[in-house]
């Protein structure tokens, strides 16, 4: 059994205030876009759960979390005899805003529920998801969806779609950014453009225009990784009519009018790019 894992790009992040508790408060727009690894599963009776991989990972099985989602939701379960093989794809970069990684401990969870016949509802699936990083509860469900707290306060809105022609160009430097070197000296705004910015997103032609498009974090993230902004401004230089870094980076993504446009893009790009790809938005 397999399940596919579509990574995700924010379109719009802010920063809100620091908290108490030394976490940040976040408003931001997620989208699911069509790229992503692949997770296949196999169960077993014995109550045991491995990890395999399609390409060698320099960290241990123990800290991924695939493995961690399945060990998370066989706890809740409280089944002991709940065991799996699992193999994951790998195809996204790490650290790269994209948020790979907890898609990948998403899709472990819907395809286990399924695999282990548990038949929870995506919201009990988004609480466990919650408990491992702040994206897995959106990419639980994926497609359109505004976040706010850590992320873990969702709306989810009527999918959003490119215009008819238009190709998601998504281009990662060989740069990773480390998340305190973006949280460190990231202005916080306060709530009034977030407000101000969720009031123009009942326009959902204004959520794509070049203008509404915006991440906090490039400011912080830029000073320090030029790989990033350069990545940025070459795409806009290549004829993109809006780029922005996904997340706190390093990836970066462009809209582009026209299929030709972004391939002429992407093959300028290449030698800048540990990870590339033409795309669009997902959803079921």
């Amino acid at each position: 059994m397999k399940e596919y894992a579509p990574s995700k790009i924010n379109l719009f992040l802010d920063v809100i205030r620091k908290r108490e508790d030394g976490y940040h408060d976040l408003g931001t727009l997620f989208q699911t876009v069509d790229v992503g690894d692949t997770v296949s599963a196999e169960a077993r009776d014995d109550g045991v759960v491995t990890l395999e991989y399609s390409v060698p990972q320099d960290y241990p099985k123990e800290s991924d979390l695939v493995y961690r989602a399945a060990l998370a939701l066989k706890e809740f379960a409280k089944k002991e005899s709940l065991g799996v093989d699992l193999f994951l794809e790998k195809v996204m970069p790490l650290g790269a805003g994209l948020g790979g990684g907890s898609a990948d401990a998403a899709a472990t969870l819907r395809l286990l529920n399924r695999l282990w016949d548990l038949n929870y509802e995506p919201a009990v699936l988004e609480g466990i998801g919650a408990k491992l990083g702040a994206d897995v509860p959106f990419l639980v469900r994926g497609g359109s969806a505004f976040a706010e707290g850590i992320g873990e306060r969702l709306t989810f809105i009527e999918p959003l779609d490119l215009p008819e022609g238009t190709v998601l160009l998504i281009a990662t430097p060989h740069d990773a950014v480390p998340t305190k070197d973006a949280y460190a000296g990231v202005p916080k705004s306060g709530p009034d453009r977030w407000e101000r910015y969720k009031e123009q997103a009942q326009s959902r032609d204004a959520v794509l225009r070049p203008s509404a498009l915006f991440n906090a974090f490039e400011t912080s993230v830029f000073p320090k990784h030029p790989l990033v902004a350069s990545m940025k401004a070459k795409m806009l230089e290549l004829g993109a009519s809006a780029a922005l870094m996904s997340g706190s980076g390093a990836s970066v993504f462009g809209i582009f009018a026209d299929k030709a446009t972004a391939e002429a893009a992407a093959t300028a790009l290449k030698p800048d790019s540990r990870y590339l790809a033409l795309t669009k938005f997902w959803h079921n």
